[in-house]
């Protein structure tokens, strides 16, 4: 039955109110009279049997907007939203007779289709079926067949998500609404095929992985995926790429708080509105005249349309604007370094200020795709001695790698950026109310180019030896640009030599603020107190060995009690420590900024001649190794708290990796620098050897190889070369210790020779993962929870750091919201021949006995 069955329901009726008519016909003739009376019943009853017929034709014919559970339509029929102006059914594209199920505006030549469904399967007859299933799920069946080509594939029914209806809405939107408050359950929005419509979002679903995407018909004649693809890249600062294949063809320029600078073109008429947080990130627009529509579509040959009419019968649509106009569009036309400008068609590259053709002769030839390199580079040292060469109306570069601040002003944007020597470039992240936020590009600048009237301005550095140059080029401006950044390294190297104070000499340090910046606001100053050491001794009963909570590699921790009553953990430097000035000048800056409800808060300082002490919130609980790895303390540790622990470490990890002001990397991760407070979350503590990033900087190398052997992972330990992928391997060493109960250094198999890596990763292999389990816990675990971090923590610990996941990502992997891949072998294993089986979880997994649960199938949830 269709979606017009309530003309169906009307045929009983029309029918019972015929039936006196039939019965006048059926009487005996008497007269003449009456035989007249029986033609004109006669006609009568021919007119009502033909007004029925074209009642049920029409109605059948007709068209509703939505679709009832368990209703369907066919080809000829068709779903029309409640304005008229939107249509759903089936079509063939160009010359094609093939059929498919889409979407498309009504009355506007030529045919705007502007969604597919079944695109890689079309139907070769006109036998197409559309219904919505008693759960919640669209189908596209081949009739002649009945085979599925098709479906939306999520079941949205059950207690809690009732369905009331597929519905077309005015937007073009397929929907699948909940009965309970009409949310969707379902939406072809969330999957575009070459079209971008008002309202509908291009971007991520950071939470559920979901990218939203434009790719492009195959032809005008094959509505499947085509080579073309338009997609917005999250890494750095997200932007929107065209690509064909897997290269990248253009780029647009990155949202500047106002638009994407051409997509679609800056216009009142459009409402243009970008979302980036941890969430999601998307773009998407809306067209403010009611009485006009607009697209933007992507065509087979690669060319992108922005295209608008009139609604209204009989409308022909017009292009507004059309994507790809000259060669600076093209991405990356004129190499690295290189600023492209366009005149009409022509386009002719440049090198930016500083900069030399890396390839002269070819460079001559306009041939510009090795792009340039630094003339000169700056010496480290010096570097707050650099300037920087203004471009204004810009594209941005490339940002993909890029490092930004949403909050931080221009000025101290430039500060950072002199701070570090890898950093080339800074720009304002937005331009509305003056320009706010901070980019900082790094190594290199790739795919820039000059407008005429638009763009940003972009502050590209330039080394000592090339300002004299620089100010010869040009007249008086210039001179004042440079001046103007001499002032700022001026403050710079003030408040830098103020930093070193307060490390060295604190009251010398007050003295100077008191003296030059007393009432001068400061921003993000560290709000950090100076402890006395007299009042640390009595705090800790002159660090008496009762109050001791432990040692590590730079020094013991000891429990103290201030006058006020607050409990607090301080950190003495031992003499012997290898931990020396420096590193605790890094450890005292990097946890003064950061706050996050997984790392431990550092309270204040304490320098007294040769002693060094940091004073930290106080865990009552201690650290994680105090308990996971003491057969009798473990058993304080459920499986409750254990994947809780997880889950809170990974989150530490990432703020520190991602979300952070700046990318630090921790390299001493171990479960003795997971400290527990009262309720037993985790916290990242110790960070006197990490390192701190800056931009796309995501490695680096050491010939003072530092940490803890058991949880640095080999690139580090024979190579001395560490990235956020270090930390990720110890992460995963230590999910592994929170599982086992075993410290992965300590641990042997003894018919293997194994390591606790080697170990896991054999029972993995043999599909004996929950083997791996702390026996105090396989009364009363959740199987697939523990599965899943088996899986993550080898995941993490593989040989190769490219092949390990990154902390975001894990994130998402512990809550069930990605799909895990196959980990391969581990670092640090040596035995050969060991495959990876298919992993089909049989019956005999029935360590984990609550409920008696057995697991069959491992999938993400």
């Amino acid at each position: 039955m269709g979606c017009c069955h309530k003309s169906l329901l009307l045929l009983p009726l029309l029918r019972a109110l015929s039936l006196p008519l039939y019965c006048i016909i059926k009487k005996p003739a008497i007269t003449k009279a009456s035989f007249s009376d029986k033609i004109m019943v006669l006609l009568l009853h021919n007119m009502l049997v033909w007004f029925l017929s074209f009642s049920q034709l029409t109605r059948t014919s007709s068209s509703l907007d939505s679709l009832e559970v368990n209703h369907s339509i066919r080809d000829g029929q068709s779903l029309v939203s409640a304005s008229g102006n939107i249509e759903a059914g089936f079509f063939s594209p160009g010359n094609s007779t093939r059929k498919y199920l889409g979407v498309w505006y009504r009355n506007v030549s030529p045919l705007t289709v502007v969604w597919v469904a079944n695109r890689e399967k079309p139907l070769q007859n006109n036998s197409g079926v559309l219904k919505l299933n008693q759960n919640g799920i669209l189908l596209l069946l081949d009739g002649a067949n009945n085979s599925t080509l098709w479906s939306s594939n999520i079941s949205a029914a059950g207690n809690n998500n009732p369905v009331v209806a597929a519905q077309l809405l005015d937007s073009g939107n397929l929907v699948v609404k909940n009965a309970n408050n009409d949310s969707f359950l379902w939406q072809s929005f969330d999957y575009p095929c070459d079209t971008l419509m008002p309202g509908m979002k291009l971007g991520w679903n950071l939470e559920t992985g979901l990218e939203r995407f434009l790719s492009s018909w195959k032809s005008t004649d094959d509505p499947a995926k085509g080579e073309y693809t338009m997609r917005i890249d999250h890494r750095g600062y997200p932007q929107v790429f065209a690509f064909k294949g897997s290269d990248i063809i253009s780029r647009t320029d990155q949202w500047n708080g106002e638009s994407l600078r051409g997509y679609p073109a800056p216009d009142p008429k459009y409402n243009q509105t970008f979302v980036f947080n941890e969430k999601e990130v998307y773009y998407e627009f809306e067209f403010l005249e009611s009485s006009a529509a607009s697209l933007y579509r992507l065509f087979p040959s690669g060319d992108g349309e922005v295209i608008s009419w009139t609604i209204g019968s009989g409308n022909s649509r017009q292009v507004v604007t059309k994507a790809g106009l000259d060669e600076c569009d093209k991405y990356a036309y004129c190499g690295a370094n290189s600023i492209c400008s366009a005149n009409g068609y022509v386009a002719t590259c440049e090198c930016l200020k500083g900069y030399a053709p890396k390839s002269p002769q070819q460079w001559s030839l306009q041939n510009w795709t090795d792009g340039c390199v630094p003339r000169n580079k700056t010496i480290c040292k010096n570097s707050y001695t650099d300037g920087f060469w203004t471009y204004t109306y810009s594209k941005l570069p490339d940002t993909s790698s890029s490092w930004f601040n949403k909050t931080m002003n221009l000025e101290e944007c430039k500060v950072l950026c002199l701070r570090n020597c890898s950093c080339v470039a800074y720009a304002n992240l937005y331009v509305t109310n003056g320009g706010t936020g901070c980019l900082l590009w790094f190594h290199n600048m790739v795919d820039v180019r000059k407008y005429s009237q638009r763009g940003q301005d972009l502050y590209v550095r330039v080394p000592p030896s090339e300002l004299d140059q620089v100010a010869a080029d040009d007249n008086g401006n210039t001179k004042k640009k440079i001046a103007g950044i001499t002032v700022g390294v001026i403050i710079f190297g003030f408040m830098t030599c103020l930093s070193i104070l307060i490390i060295k000499n604190p009251g010398a340090a007050r003295n100077i603020y008191n003296k030059h910046c007393k009432n001068k606001p400061r921003k993000e100053d560290v709000d950090l107190p100076i402890f006395n050491l007299s009042a640390l001794a009595h705090a800790t009963d002159n660090f008496s060995s009762s109050n001791k909570l432990g040692e590590g590699g730079f020094g013991p921790v000891y429990k103290g009690i201030l006058i006020d009553g607050q409990e607090i953990a301080v950190k003495r430097l031992s003499k012997k420590s290898g931990q020396g000035l420096e590193e605790f000048k890094t450890e005292v800056a990097l946890i003064a900024k950061l706050q996050h409800r997984n790392l431990v808060k550092l309270l204040g300082c304490c320098i007294k001649g040769e002693e060094k002490m940091l004073i930290y919130e106080y865990m009552p609980n201690k650290s994680l190794d105090y308990f996971v790895f003491d057969e009798t303390k473990k058993m304080s540790l459920d499986w409750i708290k254990r994947f809780n622990i997880i889950g809170g470490i990974a989150r530490g990890l990432l703020y520190l990796h991602q979300d952070s002001r700046l990318r630090i990397i921790h390299r001493d991760l171990k479960t003795s620098n997971i400290l527990l407070d009262a309720n037993f979350n985790s916290k990242i503590s110790d960070f006197g050897l990490a390192r701190l990033f800056l931009g796309d900087q995501i490695e680096a190398n050491t010939n003072r190889v530092a940490g803890t052997y058991g949880y640095m992972p080999p690139e580090y330990a024979v190579r001395g070369h560490f990235s956020v992928k270090s930390d990720v391997f110890s992460y995963g060493v230590i999910v592994l210790e929170i599982v086992s109960g075993k410290k992965n250094r300590e641990f042997s198999d003894p018919k293997h020779d194994h390591n606790l890596l080697g170990y896991a990763w054999k029972l993995w292999s043999e599909e004996r993962a929950l083997e791996l389990l702390d026996e105090v816990l396989r009364e009363q675990c959740t199987p697939f929870e523990v599965i899943r971090c088996i899986q993550v923590g080898l995941l993490c610990v593989q040989q190769r750091p490219e092949d390990r996941p990154d902390m975001s990502y894990v994130v998402l992997m512990l809550n069930g919201e990605k799909l895990l891949p196959q980990p391969k072998v581990p670092g640090f294993y040596t035995e050969r021949d060991v495959r990876l089986k298919s992993h089909s979880w049989s019956e005999n997994h029935k360590l984990c006995s609550a409920n008696e649960v057995t697991i069959t199938e491992l999938d993400a949830r």
